[in-house]
């Protein structure tokens, strides 16, 4: 078979994975500073997925125009989840922030089952069939525009933490809670900000994925668990290294799904999974403890 058809499938695994990067760095920014495991994320990236398909539906608005809108409701959801509820938790052991986020999460899968039903709903773009030529790759319009969205979003990400006075400010939480606290920050409020942030780049990754896929609730612990595994592969707490799982995820997914058949796509996933974590348990980027 040409070569051609094995770059445009690894082409369109990459793009796809900068999606679910995107994904996972909200899961990793929350664990990161927090240190709190989301067990709501999917369906957080789901109720993203949804607003777009609404927004759409109403207004005729393009995802990549809901994202905005999507970021803003899910920060605003997440500030408050924090400080309504998980910053009493922090302290607390993580088997009861476990259970308090799975039932959050329980709560969120069951409210969209409710409002939409269990089909599948999706959004129609102008440029659904459309396809981009690049040297001898002929790569989706839908995943090359949601794949430099993502990359966008992320680089703004990188920027906010690596140049603002905020992301420094989130840094030093991340590093030593107990001296930022000294230094007279505001540890609960940053807590809050950061998972609200985290909340906005999955509501930001749901909208993007709606080019991609269609939006329906059973996705919800699929994405939770697919974000642990890009976030384990790339190193927890690594900003970077969720990017990088994610993209290797979705090029593994998309060359199994080719060379093999679709329904062994997550058998591939977990099947990085283990190799990265028998040669490198810190994640690619990762750092020993």
């Amino acid at each position: 078979m040409p070569i051609d058809y094995y770059l445009n499938i690894a082409a369109s695994g990459l793009l796809t994975g900068l999606v679910y990067g995107l994904a996972a760095l909200g899961l990793s920014v929350i664990f990161g500073v927090v240190r709190v495991v989301n067990f709501a994320h999917g369906e957080m990236m789901v109720a993203g997925m949804y607003g777009a398909v609404l927004l759409g539906g109403w207004w005729g608005l393009d995802p990549l125009l809901s994202a905005p809108i999507m970021a803003a409701l899910l920060f605003a959801c997440g500030w408050l989840l924090q400080r309504g509820l998980v910053n009493k938790f922090v302290e607390r052991p993580e088997h009861m922030q476990f259970i308090l986020l799975l039932g959050i999460a329980t709560i969120l899968v069951n409210a969209m089952l409710m409002l939409f039903g269990p089909d599948a709903r999706n959004v129609q773009v102008p440029y659904s069939f459309d396809t981009v030529e690049i040297g001898p790759m002929l790569l989706d319009a839908v995943r090359l525009r949601a794949g430099a969205a993502a990359i966008v979003v992320a680089a703004a990400l990188f920027a906010f933490f690596r140049f603002s006075r905020t992301g420094k400010a989130i840094r030093a939480c991340a590093d030593n809670p107990l001296g930022a606290r000294v230094v007279g920050l505001n540890i609960d409020g940053l807590y809050a900000l950061t998972f609200g942030i985290g909340a906005a780049v999955v509501g930001v990754a749901g909208a993007l994925m709606t080019l991609l896929v269609d939006a329906r609730p059973q996705l919800a612990p699929e994405y939770t668990l697919l974000s642990f595994i890009i976030v384990i592969v790339g190193g927890l707490g690594s900003l970077p290294g969720a990017l990088l799982g994610g993209v290797l995820i979705g090029m593994s997914e998309a060359l199994a799904g080719f060379l093999l058949t679709p329904s062994l796509k997550s058998l591939f996933s977990y099947g990085v999974l283990i190799v990265v974590l028998l040669l490198r348990p810190q994640g690619l980027l990762g750092k020993r403890s």
